[in-house]
């Protein structure tokens, strides 16, 4: 029993001995068993002090002591800090380090390998990532704050490094035989030069083109496309092409051609009376294995004719041109072939006499230099040149405009389209802004345009416009200023004296010509000037395109007849006007319209002037007043109509719709037509412009006060009547905007569906000219399209 109770007892003190704590999930794992003694010595991080690695081929190589805090820009190095903590234990901080022009394979590796130190040593620390011009105070600290950077990179990269190419200097006389770009090369020097030819040096990046002055003009636009060619497929267009007529050669090219010093007098090349040059039939054999022994059999050339499918893709071929050798290796074709084939040419080049410049070269299948396909008839690769752009087009997107073009982001603006409708103006709102802009109005002159000169318009005739006239308003307005403290005492004239602005508004109707802004700029407008200096704005506006403040001084009283004031102004034709306001009562306007009644509708006023003698001018004036029309609007017309004509000579006779006498209103408006009843579309009416003017396509919205002459002819107009999206195509717009400008109308349809499913709208397509009812019945005073002077 003793002995159990002792072995009870050993078990006891044993098992105090046990750590309860469960391990962390991390101690837990057990680690792969790798050998890191290929990147390590056993004596790393065993004694106190800093070791530092560099990387090195992908491998990290320990560097000298007296290196370490000395860092190339280029390189990525490992930090190692070893010191002993409180217990004496040894401690480890591990840091990398990365080089602002490090490459990839060094950045990588020297992550990589801090963490194999990490788990060489077994320490629990993590690796710190420094970079150049960045680090942390902690590792400043270990070299007291004193790194040093170093230009360039001491260690090599792991990745291959592509070497330049080298290119031997040619040179090669250019001329046609039988319509046959001929090429044969010469010795690089001055001598060879020739006024007969046209001569190409290629020395890799740069290609000089030599013109003789007595060469062809066929062979000189034949050795630039040459040259165009090389550069190409090539060299990559990283070759300069430079060209230049005898007599005009730049130093650089003097100098390739042997002359050491370009700036002393130079004779000038002189044609060759013994000619060297002979024009050799280029040989073609084929190379192959025999039974122990390699074969060259010369292909048999029908016609003396090269042609590419003489070359099989399985085979290796050797051109002998004399001057050049060229070895074709098929793709298709075994390595033993090649290298057979590589050393046999060197003993062909060897074996005749030829040339110092001959050289041998070597032709991948796919990859041939345009020299060896000059010598082949018909392999001619095909540049495509866009005859129609122009040198600075070229220049600022390149000579491949597709591959500028998949690089563009294709720019299209259509945020107008998803915006709502701009809202009507209350007819308080407008009363409250004419009162004001009438407030500040102190005096407004008018003038109207008779013969060549500028005359005042009688006061009578105020609001009243007509078409193939123009007009001068002089407007006064006072300006309130703010008077400086230190002023208080000025006097109270000079301040009203300063404090006003002049706005002169020419108007022009939509049938007159230019010559009336022409008079004005250069007779009223500098009186003007002289008189206000400053203080002056001039502002040009044309028919129904005038703004709300200028509008707003005539009070809703705003007559636009047609023609000529003179020729109208005691005219005997029935005149139709149709009075309507778009968007804002400010914008009301009574307009002359064709005498049709096709053209009334419901919900608008007209006035109808019928003439019934002509000799004493008189005649009746019906006021037509639709069934749902504005109240206000037809008290408008009737005062409309008092002004217009004089009542002593015309009867004044107001109508509702319905009550229309049939011997004169009718009879005056061609018979009765059936008309509108309805004028929702003023509810929805809105015209976009579509216009790629800013360099891409984008549409913007007109306001509400449109009308027919903001069709503008070179782009594409969208319209919205509430039933219908019209588009409408100007006669001077391009393919790319009616393309743009219909997909764009498609997606505004589509967004109306689920803004009002109520209304859905028809798609429809109309051309200037060609306009329905439908489409015209949305502008106030349709008319004839304005002809576009060329």
């Amino acid at each position: 029993m003793s002995d159990l109770a002792k072995d009870k007892k050993d078990f006891a003190q044993d098992d105090k001995n046990v750590s309860l704590k469960p391990k962390r999930w991390d101690e837990a794992l057990e680690k792969p068993p790798l050998d890191y003694s290929d990147f390590f010595d056993e004596e790393v991080g065993q004694v106190p002090g800093l070791t530092c690695w560099e990387i090195e081929n992908f491998l990290p190589n320990q560097v000298d002591e007296a290196l370490i805090g000395k860092f190339y820009e280029g390189d990525c190095y490992i930090i190692l800090k070893t010191s002993l903590d409180e217990n004496q234990s040894l401690d480890w901080q591990i840091f990398y380090w990365i080089g602002s022009h490090a490459t990839l394979d060094k950045k990588a590796c020297s992550a990589i390998h801090a963490v194999n130190l990490r788990n060489f040593l077994g320490a629990q620390c993590r690796t710190i990532r420094e970079e150049q011009g960045d680090e942390s105070d902690e590792f400043l600290d270990l070299f007291g704050a004193d790194i040093v950077y170093i230009e360039g990179g001491r260690t090599a990269s792991g990745f291959y490094t592509i070497e330049e190419v080298e290119y031997i200097p040619r040179l090669y006389r250019l001329e046609t035989n039988n319509r046959v770009l001929h090429i044969e090369s010469f010795p690089v020097e001055y001598e060879c030069l020739d006024p007969r030819y046209v001569f190409l040096l290629d020395v890799g990046k740069k290609i000089y083109i030599w013109y003789g002055k007595r060469s062809k003009n066929t062979v000189q636009s034949k050795a630039r496309l040459l040259a165009e060619k090389m550069n190409k497929n090539e060299r990559k267009n990283l070759s300069e092409i430079v060209t230049f007529t005898q007599g005009q050669e730049a130093p650089e090219f003097l100098k390739l051609a042997g002359i050491e010093d370009p700036s002393l007098p130079i004779p000038p090349p002189t044609e060759n009376s013994e000619d060297t040059f002979v024009n050799v039939f280029p040989t073609l054999y084929q190379v192959g294995l025999g039974m122990g022994y390699l074969e060259l059999p010369q292909v048999e050339i029908k016609q003396k004719r090269l042609e590419k499918k003489l070359l099989e893709t399985k085979n290796v071929y050797i051109l002998d041109c004399s001057t050049d050798v060229f070895v074709w290796l098929g793709q298709k074709s075994t390595r033993l072939v090649r290298a057979a084939a590589l050393k046999l040419s060197q003993e062909l080049c060897a074996m005749i006499k030829r040339p110092k410049h001959a050289i041998v070269s070597r032709v991948l299948e796919g990859t041939e230099p345009q020299i060896f396909k000059s010598k082949f008839y018909g392999w001619d690769d095909v540049i495509a040149v866009d005859f129609t752009r122009t040198a600075q087009s070229v220049a600022r997107t390149g000579a491949d405009l597709k591959k500028w073009m998949s690089k563009q982001e294709t720019k299209a603006d259509l945020s107008a389209l998803f915006m709502n409708r701009q809202p009507a103006m209350s007819k308080e709102e407008a009363k409250t802004l004419m009162e004001e802009w009438n407030e500040d109005l102190e005096a407004m002159e008018s003038f109207v345009l008779e013969g060549k000169k500028f005359v005042r318009l009688p006061e009578e005739e105020i609001g009243h416009f007509y078409s193939e006239d123009c007009y001068v308003f002089l407007c006064r307005y006072w300006v309130p200023l703010e008077v400086p403290e230190n002023e208080e005492g000025t006097e109270e004239e000079e301040i009203q004296e300063d404090g006003y602005q002049c706005v002169v508004y020419f108007w022009q109707g939509r049938e007159a010509g230019n010559m009336g802004w022409l008079t004005f700029t250069f007779s009223l407008q500098k009186k003007f000037e002289s008189l206000f200096g400053d203080k002056l704005e001039v502002v040009r506006t044309y028919q129904q395109q005038e703004n709300l403040k200028f509008l707003s001084h005539f009070k809703r009283h705003f007559v636009i007849h047609q023609g000529k004031r003179k020729n109208l102004k005691n005219s005997t034709a029935i005149e139709m006007f149709h009075i309507r306001s778009n968007g804002s009562p400010i914008c009301t306007r009574c307009i002359q319209v064709h005498p049709d009644a096709g053209l009334l509708n419901s919900c608008f006023c007209y006035i109808l002037k019928v003439p019934f003698d002509k000799v004493n001018n008189s005649g009746i004036v019906y006021v037509w007043i639709g069934s749902k029309s504005d109240e206000e609007e037809a008290k408008l017309t009737e005062e409309l109509a008092n002004k217009l004509f004089d009542t002593e000579t015309h009867s004044i006779q107001v109508l509702n719709e319905g009550e229309e006498p049939e011997n004169f209103f009718w009879v005056a408006l061609g018979g009765r037509k059936p008309y509108d009843t309805d004028a929702d579309f003023m509810n929805h009416t809105r015209l976009f412009r579509c216009s790629n003017e800013k360099g891409y396509f984008s549409i913007s919205e007109k306001c509400s006060d449109f009308c027919q002459d903001d069709l503008a002819d070179d782009d594409i107009m969208i319209l919205d009547s509430g039933t219908h999206v019209f588009i409408w195509v100007g006669a001077k717009c391009s393919e790319v905007e009616i393309k743009l400008a219909y997909k764009s109308a498609q997606v505004y349809t589509q967004s109306l569906r689920a803004k009002q499913p109520d209304k859905p709208r028809k798609l429809m397509l109309t051309l200037k000219g060609k306009e329905s009812k439908r489409f015209t019945k949305c502008f106030h005073g349709w008319g004839k399209h304005k002809t576009v002077v060329e």
